[in-house]
């Protein structure tokens, strides 16, 4: 098989003295969101994502929440090791789709820095990365603004 498509999901608490990181880049929001490392949702989600096609786990099997070195870290720094290791296995990314689930930034202001943030990190075109923003209409933790959460997709391709 030549192709290998993999999804991730990841959801972050919203808190207030953090700041908000969605694909590498800093976003001005009174509240931002908690975690061991930055809690950049958006690229955890996309490394799950990579992860998942090639059978080799989750983030947290490589980037333990538990492990102090990845206090505070960077994840654009991760996503770069995830994709190490994907190049390592003989695969690239195909394409990247992800959507953003927030009431509040509003993202759209942001997304084509993040696509280009992402794909500079990755080696790949900006065009090879899809971002959508939509609102979870009020319901649910993301809804109340306790959080945000988003869902990827990623197509990988062997190489030859």
């Amino acid at each position: 098989m030549n192709v290998r498509i993999g999804n991730g999901y990841d959801i972050h608490r919203l808190v207030r003295s953090r700041p908000l990181i969605l694909g590498g880049l800093e976003i001005p929001h009174v509240v931002g969101l908690l975690g061991h490392s930055d809690a950049d949702v958006l690229t955890h989600a996309i490394m799950d994502a990579m992860l998942g096609a090639l059978s080799l786990g989750d983030i947290g099997h490589y980037f333990l929440p538990s492990d102090p070195q990845w206090k505070g870290v960077y994840s654009i720094a991760l996503l770069e090791q995830v994709n190490q290791l994907v190049r390592s296995q003989g695969w690239r990314i195909g394409n990247i789709d992800s959507v953003i689930i927030a009431e509040r930034p509003k993202i759209k202001p942001y997304i084509l820095d993040m696509r280009k943030k992402l794909a500079e990190t990755l080696d790949i075109e900006h065009d090879q990365i899809g971002i959508k923003a939509t609102t979870n209409e009020r319901l649910g933790p993301t809804g109340r603004e306790e959080g945000i959460s988003v869902y990827t997709v990623a197509l990988l391709v062997k190489e030859e």
